[in-house]
């Protein structure tokens, strides 16, 4: 018989529905994921002493996350990042979306996969630590056509996190699923993250304009603060007087990996924390990676640690597709058509350097 995952209430929300833990636990790192939003609430991982400490920023339960809002460490969906003036055009016909950021659509909708609970469909402890969640989002879902079949595969293997996507439609659709955890490698006590040494093999990246749309360029990196084909303090640059910079109140932007699944290689973003020695490696046959340093963290709430979380607390690194591809057919597509399955890998993996 098959070992069950640990599992254990997670709080209630305001409306009473009740939140679970569980936890993916081996000799390298412990895990803990919730079933509301399919989030990532813990990751502990050791340092160069052999300490284990949390390097994933989070909340002690679930009212928390409801309280914070927005996408803290969840799943995206159904389009991660944003999409212009919250409506895009199909096969002839234009759908209106959710507004939810200005006057785009900010991953997915007001109610997107991160406000929903996700069905746990397995939760087994050996032989490799898994968790299966499903989510069925309806047609119409936040304006979106088509009835959408999602399932989200977290795996523990080694020092190694797997995330898989697998996705259906009933009706041609649009979609780009990613997750969107907070790191910080140096641990609660570690107050910001602009010491993290990043690497990215990115020849380019997408600017946007004031409102963090992309323009439909597709920049090169070198000359500007967004080249870290050298491995490259996140805080050296983020200063710069830089208009993409001003825009995204520091990095918010999509770096690109390749132009479609085959041409990314494994390992393209690589993060290092030297003072706690821990490191953090990416590999997915996503075509681009949203890097966000944290710089709309406000410090309205604590965390892990107690540790209260401001700006710059923690990096978002969220594998995906483009952001807006939809309106831009130089951006690889990002539809969806009845009969086809879409899938995706993002796979952290954490270790010493």
């Amino acid at each position: 018989m098959t070992k069950p995952l640990p599992a254990e209430p997670f709080g209630r929300l305001p409306d009473g529905r009740t939140a679970t833990l569980f936890t993916l636990e081996n000799d390298q790192i412990r895990v803990r994921i919730t079933d509301f939003g399919g989030r990532m609430v813990s990751i502990e991982a050791p340092d160069r002493d052999g300490k284990r400490d949390h390097v994933l920023l989070g909340f002690g339960d679930v009212a928390a996350y409801a309280d914070y809002g927005g996408s803290f460490c969840c799943l995206l969906g159904r389009y991660a990042n944003r999409i212009a003036g919250a409506q895009f055009s199909l096969d002839g016909q234009t759908w209106r979306l959710s507004k939810n950021n200005g006057n785009a659509t900010l991953h997915g909708g007001a109610v997107g996969f991160n406000r929903v609970f996700w069905t746990v469909v397995a939760a087994a402890a050996e032989p490799r630590p898994a968790l299966v969640l499903s989510h069925v989002s309806p047609d119409g879902d936040q304006g979106f056509p088509g009835e959408v079949r999602v399932q989200a595969t977290y795996r523990l293997d080694g020092a190694a996190l797997s995330l898989a996507f697998e996705a259906q439609t009933s009706k041609p659709t649009v979609i780009n699923l990613s997750a969107h955890p907070y790191f910080n490698l140096g641990g609660p006590a570690s107050a910001d993250v602009l010491g993290h040494v990043v690497s990215i093999e990115a020849e380019a990246f997408l600017p946007t304009d004031a409102e963090q749309i992309p323009t439909g360029e597709i920049r090169p990196v070198a000359g500007t603060p967004f080249d870290f084909r050298v491995a490259t303090a996140l805080g050296a640059r983020i200063r710069q007087s830089d208009p993409q910079l001003f825009h995204g109140l520091g990095y918010d932007h999509c770096f690109v990996l390749g132009m479609d699944a085959a041409s990314v290689r494994a390992g393209t973003v690589r993060v290092h924390e030297p003072v706690s020695g821990r490191s953090l490696e990416i590999d997915t046959d996503q075509p681009g990676v949203q890097v966000y340093t944290g710089n709309k963290l406000t410090g309205a709430f604590a965390g892990h640690g107690s540790v209260i979380y401001r700006q710059a607390a923690g990096l978002a690194l969220e594998p995906q597709d483009f952001p807006d591809a939809p309106h831009h057919k130089q951006f690889p597509s990002t539809t969806l058509r009845p009969g086809e399955t879409y899938r995706r890998l993002i796979r952290y993996r954490f270790g010493l350097a």
